[in-house]
């Protein structure tokens, strides 16, 4: 691969090679996750890994950091090509890895959490003090502003990601892997960590990035390489001329239309009406503070704001999950204020959660299991205290191929599937329903470009079949794209609507930021 362009613009010197991939292949029974793969990261460079949900990626990198073991070929260390055992083994290497799924004591204290796997003791007891210390020091180096003290469970997801790469950080890595470290941060967010890993790269830490989102790409990336069935299909040396269509097609290995293609909306009777709701969160204080919409059969609703600011508390109130405090929810005629989870459901409400993992699927259970959670017990799924497992499988063969999960069978447990696959089994059973209300709450979170332009489709579609759509998104640019009307949240209240086809992004933005004066 040629060498890239610096900042000034002259052609540097080579660099050193840090981490060269040759030949890798590794296998689950016929599954073969990676096949002979070949890439190579300097010293100081960003180079992102892409392809579509299942492609390989997060097996590759789990292999770098000691998690795997290869089937076949070398991966080799600043010139080590010994086998690296374990996590330890790799981080004594100068290996740091911050995980899809973040690794972290929810009861512990960031200063707690940093200590894990690396504990100092003074006078025979934990050396918490320099803990701290070592947090505060690496948030001033780094620009990443942490509390040592504060508890994990009590941080939002964007705070947690910064402890996760502090934590990396502290043990002073050479290269670090980042998996999908975007997939929960608001845009904001996204562009602190973009700045830090760029700051990262120019003082010789190399990166490794898995990613989804090919703005981000072109955005920071030297280089990358593209993943296809576990093989590497392509890469590009220089990105400065490459766009994000280029990357989407070389992932997928097809066109891929990145904007939604819908006809304008034609609303019907109201559908959600919300009249003054106040939920409050999980510490007791106001979440929802006198929230007020209308969504009406046959549009698409979009609700933009920075992640914090009600919108988890509102999805779960409308759904059953948390209860209200004030105000009115009703669905068509029916009241379903006070309504729980499973009478929400048989109202007619779909539910696409935002944590797939926690409320989404059991991972335990097949694929055909999780497309009839809502309706197990319920005909033709069941005769009475008797469940029909063939009409179950029946079934779920039939939403596999509609919705296109990929998997060797729907016998197996839906937690073995990639993220994208399982937010499709998701999306499978909450449509699958026709419900009168659908409510996709940050539907494509951490899924492929393939995967987005299916899931996007299928919203359309449910709205031209009459749904009303509520779509709660901290993509600005999916709320834009898909909206035919936007609600900016901001203190847990409706601050601002406007037409999709007029909305205008700074404006969106700064309405979401709280500055509603008008200019």
């Amino acid at each position: 691969m040629t060498q890239t362009q610096s900042q000034a613009g002259e052609t540097p010197g080579p660099r050193e090679t840090l981490l060269e991939i040759e030949g890798l292949s590794k296998s689950f029974g016929t599954v073969h996750a990676n096949q002979d793969v070949s890439l190579r990261v300097d010293r100081g460079e960003i180079v992102a890994l892409l392809g579509e949900n299942g492609a390989g990626k997060s097996t590759l990198v789990k292999q770098i950091f000691g998690l795997m073991t290869p089937d076949a070929g070398t991966i080799t260390i600043k010139g080590d090509s010994s086998r690296i055992k374990d996590p330890k083994d790799a981080i004594r290497r100068g290996i740091g890895m911050v995980h899809q799924h973040f690794q972290l004591v929810p009861v512990m204290t960031v200063a707690e959490n940093m200590m894990l796997g690396h504990e100092t003791a003074r006078g025979g007891l934990l050396d918490l003090d320099g803990a701290r210390q070592m947090v505060r020091e690496l948030s001033a180096k780094h620009n990443l502003s942490v509390d040592p003290d504060a508890e994990i469970e009590d941080l939002p997801v964007g705070t947690q990601q910064r402890v996760e790469i502090l934590k990396a950080l502290s043990r002073r890595v050479d290269l670090l892997i980042l998996d999908e470290p975007t997939a929960v941060l608001t845009p904001q967010e996204t562009d602190e960590l973009l700045g830090v890993m760029k700051e990262l790269a120019a003082g010789g830490t190399s990166i490794v990035f898995i990613t989804h989102k090919l703005r981000e790409v072109l955005a920071v990336a030297d280089r990358c390489y593209v993943l296809r069935q576990g093989k590497v299909v392509g890469g590009v040396d220089d990105l400065s001329s490459t766009t994000t269509s280029d990357l989407a097609s070389m992932m997928v290995g097809r066109d891929v239309v990145l904007r939604v293609d819908k006809a304008e909306a034609t609303p019907g009777d109201t559908v959600l009406s919300i009249k003054g709701l106040q939920v409050k969160d999980d510490r007791g204080l106001p979440a929802v503070d006198g929230f007020d919409l209308d969504v009406r059969a046959g549009e698409i609703v979009g609700l933009a704001g920075v992640e914090g600011n009600g919108q988890r508390e509102l999805v779960e109130s409308i759904a059953g999950m948390r209860p209200s405090i004030g105000g009115s929810v009703r669905l068509g005629a029916d009241d379903i204020t006070k309504s729980n989870a499973h009478d929400t459901n048989n109202a007619g409400v779909g539910h696409i959660p935002e944590d797939r993992e926690k409320h989404g699927i059991v991972g335990g259970w097949s694929i055909a299991d999780n497309l009839v959670l809502n309706c197990y017990d319920e005909a033709p799924y069941a005769k009475g205290f008797v469940r029909d497992f063939g009409a179950v499988r029946e079934h779920a063969v039939t939403l596999r191929e509609e919705f296109d999960i990929r998997s060797p069978s729907v016998d197996v447990p839906a937690g073995s599937l990639s993220g994208g696959n399982k937010q499709k089994v998701v999306v499978a059973r909450e449509m699958s329903a026709r419900p009168r209300l659908l409510m996709a709450a940050q539907p494509t979170r951490g899924v492929d470009v393939g995967s987005i332009e299916f899931i996007h489709r299928r919203i359309v579609e449910a709205r031209d079949a009459g749904a009303a759509v509520l779509l709660v998104s901290a993509e600005l640019d999916e709320v834009l794209s898909l909206a035919d009307r936007i609600a900016v949240i901001h203190g847990g209240k409706v601050v601002a609507e406007v037409a999709g086809k007029d909305a205008d992004r700074t404006e969106i933005g700064r309405l979401m930021a709280g500055d509603t004066d008008s200019h």
